[in-house]
């Protein structure tokens, strides 16, 4: 790729966030727009779910074709979940069920989290592989501490999810999939700056780790 075309596919924080967090803002939406009143409606809350799940699949895959377009890249975590989505919102809309698209956050944090603490035992930190362009000038040691932090973070995640799918009505696990895991990855994220400094990550990567930080 020459200099010319990195200049026309600048990095952008906002379109990152658009990218990662634009399927599932669309899907909460929908199916809060046609989801009825009088929950006890199965019929119409099945159809309510149907639709947000479409929609959800269709803005993921877009935003797959708009990272590869505007940003020149699709980061291997989103190649990952946009299949996960695709695969549980199908089971979803065939089966009519709406438990596979809520399992489908679980089955991708499980993963996850097993694969980074599975490296990290090993003494790799896969997740260099994964984000090393985000973490420019991290050390060894500062990827080997994020790598295994991500890792039992991500078995959080997994946790939360199963006891809010559980807890919640379908529309309230959507909104905590926005209002709640957002945040706490944000703060994770947030909270590892100072060790990521430490360990030799350049100050100019500090705005695109805050605003692209993994996810699922």
């Amino acid at each position: 790729m020459t200099q010319e075309t990195e200049a026309k596919k600048p990095g952008s924080g906002l379109l990152n966030l658009l990218v990662d967090y634009g399927p599932i803002a669309v899907f909460f939406a929908i199916y809060r727009y046609y989801a009825p009143s009088d929950h006890n409606d199965a019929v119409a809350e099945v159809l309510a779910v149907i639709r947000g799940t479409v929609a959800f699949m269709v803005t993921a895959v877009a935003a797959l074709a708009v990272s590869r377009w505007k940003l020149g890249k699709i980061s291997p975590m989103l190649w990952l979940s946009t299949g996960l989505i695709v695969v549980f919102g199908g089971l979803t809309v065939f089966f009519q069920d709406e438990r596979w698209i809520q399992i489908k956050p679980t089955v991708i944090y499980l993963g996850f989290g097993a694969a980074l603490l599975l490296g990290a035992a090993r003494g790799k930190p896969l997740l260099k592989y994964l984000l090393a362009a985000a973490f420019e000038g991290l050390n060894d040691a500062g990827w080997m501490k994020l790598s295994r932090n991500w890792g039992f973070f991500f078995f959080f995640l997994a946790a939360l999810n199963e006891v809010l799918r559980r807890q919640l009505e379908f529309g309230d696990w959507i909104a905590a999939k926005l209002w709640l895991f957002m945040p706490l990855t944000f703060l994770f994220t947030f909270a590892h700056i100072p060790m990521l400094l430490k360990h030799g990550m350049s100050e100019s990567a500090e705005a695109e780790v805050i605003t692209d930080p993994p996810h699922e």
